[in-house]
């Protein structure tokens, strides 16, 4: 008996510091966070008056805000269906096939991971820039390019965006997924050659249901850090230009928060908040399935 409340003092001694941080930075924060959008504050100013639910109706109306999330939810999910396909089919290729040099592609592809996003935003600012950038120069061997093409302008600084966290990303779970591919049993796929079975067939058919589960880890955990690294991208390549095209719901938060409008931008954060936690629940319950064992 007393071996068991020492064991259990020992563990709540050891387990107590971490979650006296996590209370202290984290779950605080939070709660403040939701307490702060119910009021209207400067953001260097003491003074609070609560307004309740006020911020949230402003939101409703607010049309750059609206646009902000819109390109949130088009970043989230244009760039994690591009980056998982190449991701998937890249791990495949490279772990399937014989190819001389295996370890040199999984160091090239995981390169932009290790590189900063100020760095990639640069690299991408200097190739997307319409005078002398790589693309326009490219582009102009094949034709006249009195008007260069403006790739950080209103109609396509989205799809710019996108290139560059794709580029981003791709190399990091493409590893992540030939480490896993590289555990499923060969005679497995032997067994489907035997059966006549094609290598696209194989791969939906024994390679993605065998990962499934790290797919599925993977899947939640880079949507909603996309939510985070397009706000990055977005701050260090355009600062949400032109006029507001390329804005992301946390890039117009702070954008709120810098013009003294501090309740307002506590408001924006929560709608962020809950609209991630209802997208990973979403994405785990429309990804559930009963994991296969080989």
């Amino acid at each position: 008996m007393k071996s068991n409340k020492r064991r259990s003092r020992f563990l709540v001694l050891c387990v107590a510091p971490a979650t006296i941080l996590f209370f202290i930075f984290m779950i605080l924060p939070t709660l403040n966070v939701f307490r702060m959008s119910l009021y209207e504050r400067g953001a260097y100013s003491p003074n609070e008056t609560f307004v309740g639910l006020k911020n949230f109706q402003q939101l409703i109306h607010d049309t750059q805000f609206i646009r902000s999330m819109q390109n949130m939810i088009l970043l989230v999910v244009v760039v994690t269906i591009v980056t998982f396909a190449f991701a998937l089919v890249f791990a495949a290729i490279l772990t399937r096939e014989k190819i001389k040099g295996q370890n040199f592609f999984r160091i090239v592809f995981y390169i932009p991971n290790i590189l900063s996003v100020v760095v990639i935003s640069g690299i991408f600012s200097a190739i997307y820039k319409p005078e002398n950038g790589m693309l326009n120069s490219i582009i102009g061997l094949f034709r006249d390019m009195t008007n260069p093409i403006l790739w950080k302008g209103e109609k396509l600084v989205i799809p710019s965006l996108i290139i560059a966290m794709v580029w981003q990303a791709v190399g990091y779970y493409m590893v992540m997924y030939m480490a896993s591919m590289a555990s499923v049993p060969a005679s497995l796929y032997e067994s489907a050659n035997l059966d006549g079975a094609g290598r696209l067939t194989q791969f939906f058919q024994i390679t993605i249901p065998l990962i499934w589960t790290n797919i599925r880890t993977t899947l939640t955990f880079f949507i909603i850090s996309t939510i985070n690294m397009a706000f990055l991208f977005v701050t260090a390549m355009t600062s949400g230009g032109p006029n507001g095209a390329s804005d992301v719901a946390l890039n117009y938060m702070y954008s709120q928060k810098n013009a003294g409008l501090y309740g307002y931008s506590m408001a924006i954060g929560v709608v962020i908040f809950v609209f991630s936690f209802a997208l990973s629940a979403c994405v785990n319950k429309a990804t559930s399935r009963e994991p296969l064992e080989f």
